[in-house]
């Protein structure tokens, strides 16, 4: 039997991916807790790698809640890494000194492709752990967000054995051998949405799927190999828990294209990067889903009165609030280790300040 959390004193975050009124424009950041905060820096110290962090519940618990202590932020999301699901199915993740993460295990030819399985959750629960204990600790200041990687960009990384410049080697199997690449990427949503459904069920108040790399694909290509399979995932993901509903948001980097089929997938909403105009966006799929984004991640690297300014641009492109919009603001992509912490204190500020205006009284 699950041990009741404590009631929501924030919820701004999930009425706006509902599209419900609110009285101003929510804000967080992806990549929020992470490397440009000296007091992650000093917690991944004590962890001695990475993967020490991301596998311990009471570190990942100190590292999400590192930036809702410094800022008052709407929603704080669950520590952790996409690649823990082909960790999970026995690929062997490990990381390199300022190379990123790496597989000891791919998948580059028919044999290993045909043994990949969905992972046994048991081996993930130290990530189930993790959001339990978040949502505790939150004490319900703000919502906690799971996430997880699409089931494309989990193969990239898969076939590719990490990250990569031009995708040859995924690319290769896709045009080669669709059949290869169809079986992963049915065996990564299996995955994914059986990831996320157990973090829903520990805890998480909403869910992101990150489609990291669903941009590197020809048009075409992407609505085969990738967007179905995150079509699969949303399909399977559990619409509410305990008599609450859990909203999906999904992100495509480089997806502005096929943003009107994105919208069509059956998720609450979508995030758009830097590249997309917001006014544009909210006019071809905004009374269909909320639209979260979509400030470029180097804005923060200019002064206070310019992150303000560039802020000011965004809410002014979504524009005045009705009855079924919805915006979340985000950055464009992950923020940047080399971001100054009070370049975000400027910019929460500037979002929670300058938005009310745009919003009728909640």
């Amino acid at each position: 039997m699950s041990t009741p959390f404590a009631p929501l004193q924030n919820d701004t975050f999930l009425r706006a991916l509902r599209r419900q009124p609110t009285a101003y424009t929510p804000v967080w950041l992806m990549r929020q807790a992470g490397r440009y905060l000296p007091e992650y820096r000093a917690t991944r110290h004590r962890a001695g790698s990475f993967l020490g962090l991301a596998k311990n519940p009471d570190f990942a618990t100190e590292v999400t809640l590192q930036p809702l202590d410094r800022y008052p932020l709407d929603a704080a999301i669950l520590f952790s890494d996409i690649l823990t699901v082909p960790d999970a199915m026995g690929l062997g993740l490990y990381f390199s000194e300022g190379e990123g993460p790496k597989f000891e295990r791919v998948l580059r030819d028919e044999q290993a492709v045909k043994a990949l399985r969905a992972p046994d959750l048991g081996s993930l629960q130290y990530v189930f752990d993790a959001v339990t204990q978040i949502r505790r600790a939150l004490g319900g200041r703000v919502p906690l967000i799971g996430f997880s990687g699409s089931p494309w960009t989990l193969a990239c990384y898969m076939v590719e054995g990490g990250g990569s410049d031009d995708y040859r080697l995924v690319k290769s199997m896709l045009y080669q051998r669709p059949d290869l690449m169809h079986h992963i990427l049915r065996t990564n949503a299996a995955a994914v949405a059986a990831y996320l459904n157990a973090q829903i069920e520990a805890g998480a108040q909403a869910v992101m799927i990150f489609d990291s790399w669903g941009g590197t694909l020809a048009d075409g290509a992407y609505q085969e190999f990738s967007l179905a399979y995150m079509r699969e995932v949303v399909a399977q993901l559990k619409r509410e828990h305990e008599g609450v509903d859990i909203p999906c948001i999904v992100f495509t980097k480089g997806g502005g294209l096929w943003l009107e089929q994105i919208a069509a997938i059956g998720a609450q909403a979508v995030g758009l990067d830097w590249g997309v105009n917001l006014a544009d966006a909210r006019a071809r799929v905004g009374r269909q889903v909320a639209l979260q984004g979509n400030l470029d991640p180097a804005v923060l690297f200019a002064a206070p009165e310019q992150i303000r300014a560039e802020v000011g641009k965004l809410l002014q492109a979504f524009g005045h609030h009705d009855s079924q919009s919805g915006h979340v603001f985000n950055l464009g992509h992950g923020i940047s280790q080399f971001t100054p912490p009070e370049s975000v204190t400027a910019l929460v500020e500037a979002v929670h300040d300058l938005s009310a205006g745009y919003h009728a009284a909640a």
